[in-house]
């Protein structure tokens, strides 16, 4: 019976070890790691891992003779290199169209620049299969709302600083904006439109705003507090939608024709539903919400 071959870790994975324990302050030397990590490798072996930190990712790597290990000169140096598989490549080739969803908002610059530092942590060169990073996913995105300049730093800000806003809103069937204060409570996207749920002085309740329709917002110097009691299920119903909240939950039952079997069994339509075949082949769905309208439409 043949034995089982058991294949060594990457080189690189050596490294990526001993480049921690250097940073954590554990001063590896051969026989450290050996120890800690079930390794087997040489003291020439480990030498020339060394050689390669030194020489290929410039680490400024010096022997203490003291503490009989290695150390970074520079406390604040790491290795700038990234390990990622075929699934976590084409996951990151995906990425960036689906950025779409937050043109216009002070998300897109952010995520751009987290995907930047990303990238600029991968090595200077990297040989990836074409067709992993091709154009063979691609994502169909719903539309996206225009906002005007600055309305969604402004909102946003105050949301989290729980200061009242005053802008000027205007509904869908207004002639024109109206000044309102405004307490955000809470941002909501929906299908790349952005909505403001929170407290409206005007109406002494909580509202939903359509971001769309704000022209211009500043932060007040007032402070709000959200209610104990506040919860943003009772106002919409985060699988369903945000408009036409009934104020109460519904069972909702919908049931499908034989025909339609296979396309509602792959899809999951509210987290909490339920499915069930019918002896004739159709579907019943199931589920509670408070989104009626949004049910149906």
């Amino acid at each position: 019976m043949s034995k089982t071959k058991h294949e060594s870790p990457h080189i690189l994975a050596y490294i990526m070890e001993i480049d921690r324990a250097i940073r954590n302050g554990e001063y590896p030397n051969a026989a450290k790691m050996n120890k800690k990590m079930g390794w087997t490798i040489s003291r020439s072996t480990f030498l020339r891992y060394m050689d390669i930190l030194r020489d290929t990712y410039n680490a400024p790597v010096e022997f203490d003779f003291k503490k009989n290990g290695y150390f970074y000169t520079d406390s604040a140096y790491f290795i700038q290199q990234v390990m990622l598989n075929e699934g976590e490549l084409l996951t990151l080739s995906a990425i960036l169209p689906m950025l779409d969803q937050y043109k216009n908002t002070s998300l897109e610059p952010t995520f751009r620049a987290l995907m930047q530092k990303l990238v600029q942590m991968l090595p200077d060169s990297v040989s990836v299969d074409s067709s992993l990073i091709n154009n063979e996913v691609h994502f169909i995105s719903d539309p996206v709302t225009v906002l005007a300049d600055g309305v969604f730093e402004t909102v946003l800000r105050a949301t989290k600083l729980h200061r009242t806003l005053r802008l000027e809103y205007k509904t869908a069937l207004a002639p024109d904006y109206e000044s309102r204060d405004f307490d955000p409570y809470h941002l909501i996207c929906q299908k790349g439109s952005w909505y403001l749920l929170g407290f409206s002085h005007r109406s002494e309740a909580v509202r939903l705003y359509a971001l769309p329709r704000i022209r211009s917002c500043k932060i007040t110097e007032n402070r709000f507090t959200i209610p104990a009691d506040f919860t943003i299920e009772k106002h919409i119903d985060p699988e369903m939608g945000v408009w036409n909240n009934s104020g109460e939950k519904f069972r909702v039952e919908i049931e499908f024709a034989p025909h339609l079997k296979t396309f509602i069994s792959e899809r999951i339509f509210h987290k909490d539903q339920t499915m069930r075949e019918n002896p004739d082949g159709s579907i019943l769905l199931s589920f509670e919400t408070n989104q009626v309208d949004q049910t149906v439409s």
